[in-house]
């Protein structure tokens, strides 16, 4: 995969994530006898990574999260192109997962990706529309996510190439328009291990972070933030 692009539609109240990663198996599950796009999105107690034993860079319950927004959504379709199979997939749902029409399944020669369209059935979030708050929070997530993904890996919004393509990048684009008596501040960039990258910085007021694990932002921190906070404070 090389490329991810999210858009978010207000006035239609809809929001799309494409990328060109290996695409959904488009093949009839022998267990389950249905195809696999649709166990993935659409059938509970399906989803794997469940075993917190396993050590494991990736996040989340892989395709968890997609049941749930399919769940709270109006609308919710999934489309898939599978380069190996020479098949391509399209299956909507609709009513919160409780109807879903016949997938539209057609030969495929194009690459692969996958894209999910889904529109969030507002009411039952007491909204009625997608508010500026709401879209903020997406559009700092998908910045989000072309801070944390590798280098190769170009992330667009609405069609705009978000210009970050590391973690550095991020921090600098995170720090912008922060200064102290009018200075830029400092920023002091380790990077120990594959697996770990850090920067350090000043703030006028108390203690703050914004971290990381496995691509998913711990907003409240952790002991992964502690084992750093405690050796600055150690070293102070």
């Amino acid at each position: 995969m090389n490329q991810i692009k999210v858009n978010i539609d207000k006035k239609k109240n809809s929001i799309s994530i494409w990328n060109n990663g290996k695409g959904i198996p488009v093949v009839i599950h022998k267990e389950h006898n249905i195809y696999v796009p649709e166990l993935v999105f659409g059938h509970l107690l399906t989803s794997s990574n469940y075993d917190d034993s396993i050590k494991k860079v990736t996040g989340g319950r892989n395709g968890f999260g997609a049941k749930l927004t399919n769940i709270f959504s109006k609308k919710f379709t999934v489309s898939t192109s599978d380069s190996k199979n020479k098949k391509a997939y399209q299956q909507t749902f609709s009513n919160n997962m409780s109807q879903k029409d016949a997938p539209i399944i057609d030969d495929s020669i194009a690459g692969d990706f996958t894209m999910i369209t889904f529109e969030p059935d507002l009411k039952k979030f007491n909204m009625k529309e997608l508010d500026d708050d709401i879209i903020s929070l997406m559009h700092k997530r998908v910045i989000d996510i072309a801070g944390v993904t590798n280098s190769t890996v170009s992330v667009y919004l609405n069609g705009k190439k978000i210009q970050v393509k590391c973690f550095k990048d991020y921090v600098d684009y995170y720090l912008k328009d922060e200064k102290i008596d009018g200075v830029e501040l400092p920023r002091l960039y380790d990077n120990p291990h594959s697996r770990w990258e850090i920067v350090l910085t000043m703030a006028e007021t108390s203690f703050s972070q914004v971290s990381f694990v496995n691509s998913i932002c711990t907003s409240k921190g952790g002991t992964h933030v502690n084992h750093i906070v405690d050796q600055v404070i150690l070293i102070k």
